[in-house]
């Protein structure tokens, strides 16, 4: 089964963090991981990368709640990311809440693919896989 070249986790949990990498490592989903803790680092490094025509993450994984720059913020803002690449960013929201409000506002934002709640699991990213290689 193909790869997803890289995958991008956007979270302040370290233990979670920890956990999807093993998993992402376990069933052979990237090739390499790129971590930020919050929203604004990730917009940061990922802006860093745009500017400079470096590769991008073909995989968002992106928690809501989090210190300086939310998941919701980082949406809001990384809409405006072009890359001279433009490539397609599949970003999937992974979160430990279940309220529904969420789930909708979800909605929003075209370039989230999926609502995953914690923690990920090895099917997820199965599914993930099948539905990008079918893209």
């Amino acid at each position: 089964m193909k790869k997803i070249e890289i995958c991008c986790i956007i979270d302040d949990d370290p233990i979670f963090v920890y956990g999807t990498k093993r998993i992402i490592k376990e069933v052979n989903f990237a090739n390499s991981i790129i971590v930020y803790n919050n929203g604004k680092d990730a917009l940061d490094g990922l802006m860093k990368l745009c500017i400079a025509n470096e590769p991008l993450p073909d995989v968002i994984f992106l928690d809501l709640n989090m210190p300086i720059l939310n998941g919701w913020e980082f949406l809001d803002e990384f809409k405006n990311c072009k890359s001279p690449r433009s490539k397609k960013i599949v970003i999937y929201i992974i979160s430990s809440s279940v309220d529904p409000r969420d789930l909708e506002r979800v909605k929003n934002y075209e370039q989230v693919d999926t609502y995953i709640l914690k923690p990920i699991t090895p099917d997820d990213l199965g599914k993930i896989l099948g539905a990008t290689v079918e893209s």
